[in-house]
């Protein structure tokens, strides 16, 4: 019964998508009714094929459902290659504009790929990692299987359909114009629908769970997925201009629209790039060093602390504008109080490693680990600093900004993935180890070496930005058009491009290393047992 349900849906799906693409009002909103179309279609005789087939144990190991998980290792690699890619692809345009020609202008201009390699980045390389490691962390700190049956790939395949929809829109045009929310109102109210179900599974085997005790990382993923919720459907409110338009009117504006849109923006990375990453940390890192957390106290200290400031420091990228100062100054304020859990997270990580230290020397997989949350210190450091409202005076809008993103998002989140996929793949698969450490090795330093290149290329153009435009002559004018800043930059984002692809090439040998692991190396003799964490 429920197969033929799922099947006047889906048959209701597609019909109704292909009637939205013959009434389309512009081309972003008929290319995703289409593709929405296609989706449906696909599923619809997928389903069909397998109507009446007796429920399949494939993909199972031990009582776990591990094969969404396997299914998120591929995508997180896929969208990852995707995202640095097209980052190459945009940073070598900004050094070199005839990158730009004719031909492209209105599909793959920069100004059509910048949204495309955020979000690629962000929300389908970082999101299917966040999806990936929930599902595998919640079910063995519960040691039950993941709950809702085929809840669990509905998340997944919802996920995936989203970024297409996304990825399609953005080179289209279709945007809303909102930094980390481009997506336009149809494709927030799908991300909402899967969100929610994303909620339902995790919290579906939390409350299932045979360990009594919830372990400290299941704390940081669920609160990264209740409040990107919160703030999704708060920063996305917006009225259809029609149907069968991607146009939409936000219910705010002017002033009020900056401080949501910044509230949203901040705490995105707040809640989505740093909890749930921190929720990786909290369990990957003890299991590869094979050894407890350092301070399970100081865990909880860092989680409340974390998620009570955070949610306050929106306000700080509004400096100099429109907004109150009494609610940029709040926070500032909250933003340099965010210091101090933030390092003692990196303490708790670092001080995990205490009498293990010595794996720096013959574990990749743990120096990548470590070095990611070095990364995390730095950035959580640099971030409250940027925040004061004298040095946000010559920061902001300038270079350093995207230096300051990149060092903690390659550095914290990709180095923090990378581990993670290194140390799920061999289990999922059942393999007695990866295929070569020494290609990790390779990917670890030209990682590291193209994260630092980056960094400090943008750390030195965006200082010599500020002080140029700054700059003003005995008689108070300014000393520098605009178009002096941009020539004088050009060396440094040279170094920026550069150190992109190696970063990239260092994600292309992980690649290799991970399809060489799952089809040249041995089996092991037994699977792997439910063994609840301790």
């Amino acid at each position: 019964m429920w197969d033929y349900l799922k099947l006047v849906v889906l048959a209701v799906v597609a019909v109704g998508a292909a009637i939205a693409a013959n009434y389309a009002h512009d081309l972003p909103y008929m290319v995703n009714a289409v593709v929405v179309m296609l989706a449906a279609a696909i599923t619809f005789l997928w389903t069909l094929r397998h109507v009446g087939d007796p429920p399949s144990l494939a993909d199972v190991s031990a009582n776990y459902n591990d094969g969404v998980v396997k299914a998120g290792v591929i995508a997180t690699t896929f969208w990852g290659i995707v995202g640095f890619l097209v980052g190459v692809v945009i940073a070598f345009q900004l050094a070199f504009p005839q990158l730009n020609p004719a031909w492209s202008q209105g599909i793959l201009n920069f100004g059509r790929l910048r949204p495309l390699h955020t979000s690629a980045v962000i929300f389908a390389f970082g999101g299917n990692a966040l999806i990936m490691s929930s599902f595998y962390i919640v079910q063995r700190t519960s040691a039950v299987r993941l709950w809702g049956g085929n809840l669990g790939w509905f998340v997944f395949w919802g996920w995936q359909l989203m970024i297409v929809l996304a990825a399609t829109s953005y080179v289209l045009g279709g945007t809303q114009g909102k930094e980390y929310a481009e997506t336009v109102w149809y494709i927030d109210l799908w991300i909402t629908v899967v969100w929610v179900a994303f909620l339902l599974v995790f919290m579906g085997t939390l409350m299932s769970r045979k360990e009594p005790h919830i372990y400290v990382a299941n704390w940081f993923l669920l609160s990264m997925i209740v409040t990107v919720a919160m703030l999704h459907v708060v920063n996305n409110a917006a009225i259809p201009v029609s149907l069968f338009s991607s146009q939409s009117v936000p219910v705010y504006s002017g002033v009020q629209d900056a401080m949501v849109q910044w509230w949203y923006g901040h705490n995105a990375v707040g809640f989505f790039l740093t909890a749930g990453f921190l929720g990786m940390m909290y369990y990957f890192v003890p299991k590869q060093a094979e050894r407890p957390i350092y301070s399970y106290k100081l865990s909880i200290i860092h989680f409340w602390a974390l998620i009570f400031l955070y949610i306050w420091a929106g306000p700080h990228h509004l400096h100099y504008t429109a907004l109150p100062d009494w609610a940029s100054t709040l926070g500032m304020v909250f933003s340099i109080m965010l210091w101090m859990p933030s390092w003692g997270g990196m303490i708790n990580g670092l001080m995990t490693l205490s009498g293990a230290w010595d794996k720096l020397r013959t574990d990749p997989i743990i120096r990548m680990m470590v070095v990611s949350i070095g990364f995390y210190g730095m950035s959580t450091f640099e971030g409250p600093m940027m925040s004061i409202r004298a040095v946000n005076a010559l920061s902001h809008y300038t270079d350093w900004t995207i230096g300051h993103v990149h060092s903690g998002a390659l550095g914290w989140n990709g180095m923090i993935t990378f581990g993670v996929l290194y140390f799920l793949t061999p289990r999922l698969w059942n393999r007695k180890g990866l295929y070569s450490l020494q290609l990790v090795s390779w990917h670890f330093w030209l990682a590291t070496i193209g994260i630092v290149l980056y960094a400090s290329s943008m750390w030195v153009t965006g200082i010599m930005e500020g002080l140029m435009w700054r700059e003003v002559d005995a008689n108070g004018f300014l000393v520098n058009a605009f178009a002096d800043t941009v020539a004088a930059k050009f060396p440094m984002y040279v170094v920026r491009a550069l150190g992109g692809t190696l970063f990239l090439a260092g994600a292309l040998i992980m690649c290799y290393n991970l399809w060489k692991t799952v089809t040249s190396v041995d089996r092991k003799s037994t699977a792997p047992s439910a063994v609840p964490a301790e």
